[in-house]
């Protein structure tokens, strides 16, 4: 009777720190989401208020992170069971690495406001962020889920950000070249391209986390990046 009354406490706890988790990734999808479009409608005041969201998405980890530890402390996890709040710490690191990222972009809106747009490029990096929104979506649908599947398909959606991130950073070399007026813009641009296909390996990372979570086995690490800029860089 003791060792139910335990295992219910655990659940209890386990359930109400996946909660948070859940809690804390809608927050980030929709700083995700209102970032993108400060950034393309020029609203500095929606960019504001991505940036003050930030600390509450910080204060979120926080919570998280003392439950987890609180779980761990009190109630002796198995292994399996340990696995699973060690996966709650790190898919909760990595929402909130995303949250930055997103908070990034809405700081730089505010300068890009003052600047000349530069063709669609702030069209263009909300459909790469809505594509990582819809990843983080189904990322942690796959972790309540326990579908590693799933988490596999967004492990593999990847690269498809990887491919618009090159094609922006094309773009703007581009832009750059035909018109030094556009330079200060385009190198604004490039860091919030660069920022986003960021958070597109910070949602690889939670699949990944799904299929360990699920499977006992981490995906293949060998797996490329498509983001080839950095060859270009260095050449």
């Amino acid at each position: 009777m003791q060792d139910q009354h335990i295992a219910s406490a655990f659940d209890r706890d386990l359930e109400a720190v996946q909660a948070q988790i859940m809690k804390m990734g809608g927050m980030v999808e929709n700083a995700i989401r209102q970032a993108a479009k400060s950034l393309e409608t020029r609203d500095e005041d929606l960019a504001e208020e991505v940036r003050g969201a930030d600390k509450a998405i910080d204060f979120l980890e926080n919570q998280i992170n003392e439950s987890a530890a609180r779980i761990i402390a009190l109630r002796a996890p198995t292994a399996i069971d340990l696995r699973v709040i060690l996966s709650v710490i790190k898919i909760s690191a990595n929402l909130e690495r995303i949250g930055d990222y997103a908070k990034n972009m809405a700081k730089r809106t505010s300068v890009l406001a003052s600047l000349a747009a530069v063709d669609d490029s702030g069209g263009a990096i909300r459909r790469m962020a809505l594509t990582v929104e819809g990843m983080l979506k189904d990322a942690l649908d796959a972790y309540i889920q326990r579908d590693a599947e799933l988490a596999q398909d967004v492990i593999d959606r990847d690269e498809d950000v990887d491919q618009m991130y090159n094609a922006l950073f094309r773009e703007f070399l581009t832009f750059m070249m035909e018109d030094p007026r556009n330079i200060t813009a385009c190198m604004h641009l490039h860091f919030i391209a660069k920022n986003t296909e960021r958070m597109g390996d910070h949602v690889t990372s939670i699949a990944e986390q799904v299929v360990y979570l699920v499977t006992g086995e981490h995906p293949d690490e060998a797996r490329p990046k498509a983001d080839k800029t950095s060859l270009i860089t260095k050449a």
